[in-house]
């Protein structure tokens, strides 16, 4: 099972498509400015699943900052956690 999502792990799996360092990754910005294009958000999008948030491409592109991302995938981890319980 892959690591638990986190907002430290979000930000590493942005700062590796991105290559920086998670420290150096702007929440405010968004995605596309920042040079992810769609291959590297599904791949992003298939990571994030993995670890048990049900997310789409679709729900993603409909934000445009890495802040309502992360917004919506703690949202959607939060219930997926009630439901396993």
């Amino acid at each position: 099972m892959p690591e638990p999502l986190t907002q430290d792990t979000f930000r590493a799996d942005l700062a590796e498509f991105l290559h920086l360092r998670p420290d150096e990754v702007d929440l405010a910005e968004s995605p596309l400015d920042a040079g992810l294009d769609s291959l590297r958000i599904v791949t992003l999008v298939e990571r994030w699943q993995a670890t048990g948030v049900d997310v789409s491409f679709v729900d993603l592109a409909e934000r445009t900052s890495f802040a309502q991302w992360w917004q919506l995938l703690e949202q959607r981890r939060k219930a997926a956690a009630r439901a396993d319980t």
